[in-house]
């Protein structure tokens, strides 16, 4: 698994023409094609790696057509993915966590977005000529960043695990995981640089929510809209927090599972 997942646009710049890097555009195929788009990128919009109907948690979209996804745009196994959209990242972070639960070993976060990149860089309307890969899929990989009902049931008996509950703040009121914590994504961006703000700006805002700055606790995040808690895993992990994994069931889920809520406010 990645271990630094957010890349600055320095990194990117410096290897654009390194084979083994490969660039994904995630914004819809009409942004890609008309605003242009980082040189070598290929499009993967975001609604091609996210299905309701899948038998994997929450909205994955099934091992086997993701990594069809994957090869049909020219990435291998052993390739560096780096994803990026035009909206801070968010989506983009959906890639990423998506590609880590099913295995793909190197998958990175564009540290900013499209607009950010543009300030400094050239971007291109040129197509890349793509020549499939071979991906054989490996289904929900061991070590995912990935847990079921049961294993939130015990974090929360067990009181030893950090849960983040990365929803909007009216939806946390209404019922949330008890214990839980709110963090918005978006308080993790700096709206300037559309990029995620500095270690310390972050580490401040954890530790004033009451959040442990303890990079081997356990953190579990769970919302009903996957890429926010996407976003949010790529941001703590590459800030050094060892074990972030995220709950991908909704809450109506939990409770007709007979899930206790609380609905005071903790943040």
């Amino acid at each position: 698994m990645s271990t630094d997942l957010l890349v600055d646009p320095s990194w990117v710049a410096d290897r654009l023409d390194e084979p083994s890097v490969r660039l994904v555009d995630v914004r819809e195929a009409w942004e890609y094609d008309a605003m242009g788009h980082l040189p070598g990128a290929v499009s993967i919009p975001f609604d091609r790696y996210r299905e309701d109907d899948s038998p994997d948690p929450g909205t994955l979209p099934g091992s086997e057509a993701f990594v069809d996804l994957l090869a049909a745009a020219g990435i291998a196994p052993d390739d560096t993915i780096v994803a990026y959209d035009d909206t801070h990242g968010v989506f983009a972070a959906r890639l990423v966590l998506t590609a880590l639960v099913y295995g793909h070993g190197d998958v990175r976060l564009l540290n900013g977005d499209f607009s950010a990149w543009r300030r400094e860089y050239e971007v291109t309307d040129a197509t890349p000529d793509i020549e499939p890969a071979d991906y054989e899929p490996r289904g929900i990989v061991a070590d995912a960043p990935i847990v079921d009902r049961a294993a939130v049931a015990d974090a929360i008996d067990g009181g030893e695990t950090t849960l983040l509950d990365t929803r909007e703040a009216w939806e946390y009121e209404e019922g949330h995981l008890p214990g839980a914590i709110r963090l918005d994504w978006m308080e993790l961006v700096d709206e300037e640089t559309r990029g995620v703000k500095s270690r310390d700006d972050i580490e401040t805002l954890l530790a004033d929510r009451g959040i442990p700055i303890d990079r081997e606790r356990r953190i579990v995040l769970y919302c009903n809209t996957s890429r926010r808690l996407s976003h949010t895993f790529v941001v703590l992990r590459s800030l050094g927090f060892e074990d972030v994994a995220v709950y991908e069931g909704s809450m109506s889920e939990w409770t007709d599972a007979g899930g206790v809520v609380e609905t005071e406010r903790s943040d």
